[in-house]
């Protein structure tokens, strides 16, 4: 992956017919410039299926600047693509009008009393800073349930156990729906958490994810959608616009952390297509759709369809990868994310390369290509996104210090970066202050509730006996993963992996099987292992938890796993070896699992020394 040139570099999207481009208009492997990708939820693997913060993270502009009404000859569009059809007074035009409209208006929408003054459906649509209180991360969402001293997953007192006592149900019910109506209410305010509010400042936006630079010029995403739907009121057959549209609404769903957005862009992204059949930013933009709902054979199906129409799709080449990966085609993977580094090489390109490489266990390899995408990022937006990339890769390796140094730079290119907040906050846990990082994943799920901080900042707080406040926080991910799945979104994954250490163990198996089902990777095969782990059923649990690490990737969540199992299935030795190796990668993996391996790791050495 070294600085060259392509041979049949495209023109606006496609080849060239008969010739390579002009040396000055081949792309270069340097941050790119032409339409980028949303990423899976990081990837989500990275995202999707930890329910972090996604790894293609937002990152912003060197400055704010007003943000264009993008045109049908947007850069995402290939050359193939006119320019929108002015809208003539016409009963037909006036019905697509209305329908532009209708679009852009969120499903759940009430319709309003008789007499009652409303505004246009854009204006509603847009009213973010409508003083809706985002959610805190130590907000209580319901009374609260102070759980009795912690036991081990079986009854037992011999170790230190991971979950609480579960609440009553009835408790816990109304819990999740008092936290599911903040979320809910929460929604409308958070584009005022990220920034979009009085000050002058734009929400990070990058090259890497979503909504290409060229689109959307760097400027505020809301500002970007409203401006959207004002030129559709006046152009709704405006095809390319209507693809813009719908991959925003994707961009706002995860730079918010609101899956209500999916319907909308779903509409949007159709609306688009119906217009222009087999357009390719709208294939691409609903493969990204898919795989942000988790949908990979969708995600694969889309991006397939998007590169027959346009082989130089980057989000549409970076999308294949992502679904490849979340579907556990790992060799398919690899063989995709270099054909993609071939055709459209940059930072979107170089972050899943060196995923791809990292899920195969060559952490050297995957720091180079991110050491080199860093090298080349040119925005504040970029910067901060890989160097957020550089410090997850070292806190996973345990090393805090350099970890919290990428960190460092990434909030010095943009200080609100949510992923890098939340990153901070990890390994200033695991690095002993506790205090920082509660303040700090405080901060992030007040903004962006997706289960991952969640279940930190919950262990956080049970970790130093403050039982409530965790509850409150394992709850918010029911909530979250209630309101996901009603968007679209399969959640099974997340609920597999919070319910096994604070929820309901039995609904935790469910998900966790049938996400297996679906697919398998490392992700779902740790989840179903630890699922039947908690449930008492280690000797099915073994062959899964021994899957999840058997490509080499380096994880200590997954080695204390497998650990766990092997200890209750019976398998001392084994057990001993790998909890050391999970806790000698990342000693503060956990909060509470790295607390329980120690212990664990404790009574193993205590029989060793017995014998």
């Amino acid at each position: 992956m070294s600085p060259r040139t392509n041979e049949s570099a495209p023109q606006n999207g496609r080849p060239r017919p008969d010739e390579g481009a002009p040396e000055q208009d081949r792309p270069r492997l340097t941050t790119s410039t032409g339409p980028t990708d949303t990423g899976s939820a990081a990837v989500a693997e990275r995202g999707a299926d930890t329910g972090s913060a996604p790894a293609p993270g937002p990152a912003s502009d060197d400055g704010p600047r007003p943000v264009p009404v993008p045109t049908a000859g947007a850069d995402a569009r290939s050359d193939a693509a006119s320019t929108a059809e002015p809208s003539p007074a016409s009963d037909a035009d006036d019905e697509a009008e209305a329908e532009a409209e209708a679009a852009s208006r969120p499903d759940a929408q009430a319709e309003p009393a008789s007499g009652v003054e409303t505004r246009s459906a854009v204006e509603a649509d847009l009213d973010v800073d409508s003083g809706a209180v985002p959610v805190s991360g130590a907000a209580s969402c319901g009374e609260g349930n102070p759980a009795p001293a912690s036991v081990d997953r079986h009854g037992s007192a011999s170790r230190p156990g991971r979950r609480p006592v579960a609440e009553s149900a009835g408790r816990r019910l109304v819990r999740v729906g008092a936290c599911a109506v903040a979320l809910a209410v929460a929604f409308t305010g958070f584009a005022v958490a990220l920034g979009a509010g009085d000050d002058d400042r734009t929400v990070a936006m990058s090259s890497s994810p979503g909504v290409s630079a060229a689109q959307l010029a760097g400027g505020d995403l809301d500002t970007a959608v409203e401006r959207l739907q004002a030129h559709l009121k006046e152009q709704p057959k405006d095809f390319g616009s209507w693809s813009t549209l719908g991959l925003a609404y994707v961009e706002q769903a995860r730079v918010k952390g609101d899956p209500s957005r999916y319907p909308q862009a779903e509409k949007a992204l159709k609306r688009s297509l119906e217009l222009r059949p087999d357009n390719d930013p709208a294939l691409a933009g609903l493969a990204a759709l898919a795989a942000a709902r988790h949908d990979f054979e969708d995600a694969l199906r889309f991006a397939d369809r998007a590169l027959k129409e346009n082989p130089y799709s980057e989000r549409a080449l970076c999308s294949r990868v992502d679904a490849l990966v979340e579907l556990g085609r790992y060799d398919d993977a690899l063989a995709a994310v270099r054909l993609a580094d071939t055709r459209r090489p940059g930072i979107p390109v170089f972050t899943r390369y060196a995923y791809v490489y990292e899920l195969r266990g060559d952490v050297k390899t995957a720091r180079r290509v991110l050491e080199q995408a860093l090298d080349s990022a040119a925005t504040r937006g970029d910067i901060a996104y890989v160097a957020t990339q550089l410090g997850q890769l070292a806190w996973k390796q345990g090393d805090y210090r350099t970890a919290l140094d990428h960190y460092a730079r990434a909030l010095g290119a943009d200080d609100t970066y949510l992923p890098a907040l939340e990153g901070r906050a990890r390994a200033q846990a695991a690095s002993g202050d506790g205090a920082e990082a509660i303040r700090g994943l405080e901060q992030v799920v007040s903004s962006y509730p997706l289960p991952g901080p969640l279940v930190v900042l919950g262990e956080l707080y049970e970790a130093k006996g403050d039982r409530t406040k965790a509850n409150d926080q394992y709850a918010l991910v029911d909530a979250y993963t209630a309101i996901a799945r009603a968007n679209g979104v399969n959640a099974d994954l997340d609920t597999a992996l919070a319910a096994a250490d604070h929820g309901d163990t039995k609904a935790a198996l469910r998900a966790a099987e049938a996400e297996f089902k679906r697919r398998e990777t490392v992700h779902t095969a740790d989840a179903l292992a630890w699922a039947l782990h908690v449930n008492g059923r280690d000797e099915e649990a073994l062959p899964y938890a021994r899957r999840a690490t058997a490509t080499g990737y380096k994880d200590a969540t997954f080695l204390y796993h497998r650990g766990m199992v092997e200890y209750e299935a019976g398998d001392k030795k084994d057990a001993r070896r790998t909890l050391a190796a999970a806790l000698d990668l990342n000693a503060g993996f956990s909060p509470l699992g790295a607390a329980e391996a120690r212990e664990t790791l404790k009574t193993l050495q205590a029989l060793e020394t017995a014998k």
